[in-house]
């Protein structure tokens, strides 16, 4: 929803700097991970320095991207090196938020936390898959954006719990939404 509406907006007035960063798209797509794989295991020791973290690396999943268009370095590689690399970092920050649940002994945010997870997964898959088939799917209401978004916010603000809640209800629903998009792409076909 969020990389619809805004995800290409400031290519054009940014690209001059894009030659002044020394690192490939492929470079920064990991530095990412390895930011938001700190920031999972940060999460259940220091909220704060945790959310400040996920939004860190969020920024390193916003700047591969604009940085493969700006300089003319997407590749299909690139792409599906960033894709694989933005489930790593789906994965681990809510493992980390499911950890700092059970550090604090509650089961319901554990298991909130893991429905999470798999809801942001079969987003992502549903995707992946219709894809496969030959169909657009970037619909719904929660995509990775908004995920880390969510999860940032919460840390920061300290309503993990309501974060994860959030993000587990509309990872569903989203994950109905394609389903229900796909269904009605491929009746529609002869």
């Amino acid at each position: 929803m969020l990389s619809r509406r805004f995800g290409h907006i400031l290519d054009k007035p940014l690209a001059p700097l894009a030659k002044y960063i020394p690192l490939s798209p492929n470079a920064i797509s990991i530095a990412g991970l390895i930011i938001t794989a700190a920031a999972a295991f940060v999460i259940p020791y220091d909220l704060l320095t945790g959310g400040v973290l996920v939004a860190i690396g969020g920024l390193f999943d916003i700047l591969d991207g604009f940085v493969a268009r700006a300089t003319g370095k997407r590749s299909s590689f690139g792409a599906f090196l960033d894709s694989t690399l933005d489930r790593y970092s789906d994965s681990l920050l809510i493992i980390g938020v499911s950890w700092y649940f059970y550090a604090a002994n509650d089961i319901t945010g554990v298991v909130i936390s893991a429905c999470a997870l798999v809801g942001a997964l079969v987003t992502s898959y549903a995707r992946a898959r219709a894809e496969g088939l030959g169909i657009e799917c970037n619909v719904g209401i929660l995509e990775r954006p908004e995920r880390v978004v969510i999860i940032a916010a919460g840390c920061v603000t300290g309503f993990l719990f309501a974060a994860i809640a959030i993000i587990c209800v509309l990872g569903h629903i989203t994950v109905i939404q394609r389903i229900t998009h796909v269904y009605k792409r491929l009746r529609d076909k002869p």
